[in-house]
């Protein structure tokens, strides 16, 4: 129940590479009979939760389970783009994510390339008349306001989290799926076909083993599509308005974002695939079917929109799960069959920030030290 990508897959992935690489291997060790925190899932969510559990009580036993390989899921290949809030908006309780998340890398020592210059929200109306964009995509393309926001290294960011996890005394187990999660009095998690009892459980699997997180038929897995240019000139970076290096996305459809990453290569981003199920993503391959077209689409809008852009080679090509929810509310909540075991992702692509601060919210919750907030209350309510 708990299957997510064959180890091979962090290897050689269907998905596809993206421009950077997560540097960080779990040690082999034996399973333990119990802890008192259990973590599924090892993307952003996991592993900011695990590191946050020790540093908030050191000598607690956490444990974090991933089924594959850390990153191998939707952390490893999204964008970078850090926002301030989630893609339903501001929720209640919320706070400051941005403030939040870059007090939780620097208090966790990771090192993962944070910039907050702001973000370029762009759009075909409303432009602003000194709009350094000013782009060829179903119209004039240009800068309507900027926001607050910034990108990270994804690879960094991951290896910074499993080290800052690993560091404090966290467990973490690769190749590890959970095959089966009992909800009795505690939480018990059936892992390599052995028991591990665990007081707390957090279940951050986002986009994958919806069952286990009892989603399945409450959100939708998607994959979305990324291309990443190879290394552009400070000429050609300031032609297209992205000299000053602020991530930008698309305020009307069609939908586009992106960043510039190192080297001055430009990512951009746009298209979903949908799937019936879940577990159909793990054999989907970038080259082949409805993916390989939203590729070539990509390349085409992206040689499109600039002249500085008709030439330029794409130097990487990939895909990345997401998992949308209801209204693109992210889920936050106790699972609806145990209170012990806390169910948290569904960022529908605003997960860089958002990830790492309410994985660390989420540690405090299951140290007692924070409720969870109640949106899906707040929503029933305004409807």
């Amino acid at each position: 129940m708990g299957a997510t990508l064959p180890p091979s897959s962090a290897i050689i992935p269907r998905w596809g590479l993206p421009p950077w690489t997560i540097d960080f291997r779990a040690e082999q060790q034996e399973l333990p009979v119990e802890v008192d925190f259990a973590i599924v899932g090892g993307g952003f969510t996991g592993l900011a939760a695990a590191a946050w559990l020790l540093h908030s009580e050191p000598g607690k036993r956490v444990a974090l389970f991933e089924g594959s390989r850390i990153g191998a899921g939707s952390s490893g290949r999204t964008g970078g783009m850090a926002l301030s809030e989630t893609a339903a908006g501001n929720l209640p309780g919320l706070g400051d994510v941005l403030a939040g998340f870059s007090g939780i890398l620097r208090a966790l020592e990771v090192q993962c390339d944070l910039t907050l210059p702001g973000a370029l929200e762009i759009g075909r109306q409303g432009v602003m008349p000194d709009s350094p964009i000013a782009w060829n995509d179903s119209g004039t393309l240009g800068v309507t306001r900027e926001v607050p926001g910034g990108t990270i290294d994804p690879g960094k960011m991951l290896s910074g989290l499993a080290r800052a996890a690993s560091k404090r005394g966290a467990l973490i187990f690769e190749n590890a799926p959970v095959e089966s999660l009992s909800l009795d009095e505690f939480p018990a998690l059936t892992i390599r076909g052995k028991l591990v009892h665990a007081r707390s459980v957090l279940l951050a699997t986002n986009a994958e083993s919806l069952e286990l997180s009892g989603l399945a038929g409450r959100a939708q897995s998607k994959l979305t599509m990324a291309v990443a240019t190879e290394p552009l000139s400070p000429e050609q970076l300031s032609s297209l308005g992205l000299a000053q290096r602020k991530p930008f996305y698309t305020v009307d459809l069609p939908y586009l974002w992106g960043r510039v990453f190192h080297e001055n290569r430009v990512i951009f981003g746009c298209g979903l695939v949908h799937v019936e199920n879940w577990r159909e993503l793990l054999s989907l391959n970038v080259a082949e079917g409805r993916s390989a077209e939203l590729l070539a689409d990509l390349e085409k809008r992206v040689r499109d929109l600039h002249p500085a852009l008709h030439d330029v080679q794409l130097a990487h090509r990939w895909g990345g799960p997401i998992l949308i929810a209801e209204n693109w509310r992210p889920v936050f909540r106790r699972h609806a069959e145990h209170r012990n075991v806390i169910v948290l992702g569904a960022y529908s692509g605003h997960g860089v920030a958002l990830s790492v601060y309410l994985g660390a919210w989420a540690a405090e919750a299951v140290l007692g030290k924070r409720d969870l907030p109640q949106w899906e209350d707040a929503a029933k309510a305004a409807d």
